[in-house]
């Protein structure tokens, strides 16, 4: 049994005046059972809880123990003139121009804390390929079910797009991908001959073979909840399992980054498949799709329009310049210290 840091606390003067800038700090949100004048106030950030409890007191030297932020959707200095503008102040200045370093800043009360370069800032500095994350992962199944669920279709057993399968078979495939490479993590000693030894069939003279079926009264609505429930094991999966961690798929042994990869692209692709017949837009992010090609597809063109090149690679779209790509893989995990993919 492991333990899990719950909640990060910091001695303060005013809970909730302070909860609320770093509430700003990190776009989360207060507590709803905290108000001014609270003596504790608790924001409800991912990962672990930041709780500030209010005591007599005052700060009177350097933190032992600080927070290093990390902006996901713009550059360090960005960030730090943000925070700024929120109310903290510069302390010192570490920052370099290559990425590295770091800007120290103290809270309206005095707390240390630095912020650095994220993830994807650092990765096009250094001109290195930015990971797939278990965030990835419910990224797209997220977009995916937001895009599904507008639909006007109620009938699902109308063709996926062009494939022979029709949209019911296709999102259960979908939702039993997922399933399988959460399920292809869990053991502590993955097996890297063959998969899982459930039980795998079609329910019909070519459709999927499938470990996980949905129940057809459940209706769409209760298709897509299989879909929700299986992204969110394979991100829990992803997010959890030891990046040294092997396991088998039939294109190689793969790692959890490449499991996550996997099921992102099969998310995309199928959503693509889906959105054809079941009339809703789908243009997943350029951002996410530029990740799983560098992960999985390193050869394919990086001179075009991200989505379309990813299509192009798993063969559902022309790319000028390049021929129709007919039969595909993608590659498996980095070679590994037994010299395994």
């Amino acid at each position: 049994m492991t333990s899990l840091v719950r909640h990060i606390t910091i001695d303060c003067a005013d809970a909730y005046g302070l909860a609320g800038f770093w509430a700003g700090v990190l776009g989360a949100r207060l507590s709803d059972d905290d108000a001014p004048g609270d003596p504790e106030a608790l924001v409800e950030s991912p990962g672990a809880a930041l709780l500030f409890i209010q005591v007599p007191e005052s700060k009177s030297s350097k933190n032992r123990v600080h927070l290093d932020i990390q902006p996901q959707d713009r550059t360090r200095d960005e960030e730090v003139e943000r925070l700024l503008g929120l109310g903290a102040t510069l302390v010192a200045d570490h920052r370099k121009p290559d990425g590295r370093g770091w800007a120290t800043l103290a809270d309206p009360e005095g707390n240390e804390f630095c912020v650095e370069c994220g993830a994807a800032e650092r990765a096009a500095l250094t001109g290195t390929r930015l990971p797939v994350t278990a965030d990835d992962v419910t990224t797209a199944v997220d977009l995916a079910l937001a895009a599904l669920r507008e639909s006007p279709v109620d009938d699902w057993n109308i063709p996926a797009g062009s494939l022979e399968w029709s949209c019911w078979e296709t999102a259960e495939h979908l939702s039993d991908d997922l399933f399988s490479y959460a399920a292809q993590l869990g053991p502590r000693r993955p097996g890297l001959d063959t998969y899982l030894p459930y039980r795998w069939s079609p329910d019909r003279e070519g459709g999927p073979c499938n470990a996980v079926f949905a129940d057809p009264s459940a209706g769409p609505a209760g298709l897509l909840r299989t879909l929700e429930a299986n992204g969110a094991l394979l991100a829990a999966m992803v997010r959890t399992a030891s990046p040294e961690l092997r396991s088998y798929h039939s294109y190689g042994v793969s790692d959890p980054e490449g499991f996550a990869a996997m099921g992102i692209v099969e998310t995309l692709v199928h959503t693509h498949d889906l959105a054809a017949s079941l009339d809703v837009t789908w243009n997943p992010p350029a951002g996410l799709c530029d990740r799983v090609l560098a992960r999985l597809f390193p050869d394919a063109p990086k001179d075009a329009d991200r989505w379309s090149v990813l299509r192009w690679a798993t063969g559902r779209a022309e790319l000028p310049g390049h021929p129709r790509v007919t039969s595909w893989k993608w590659h498996s995990a980095p070679l590994d210290g037994a010299g395994q993919e």
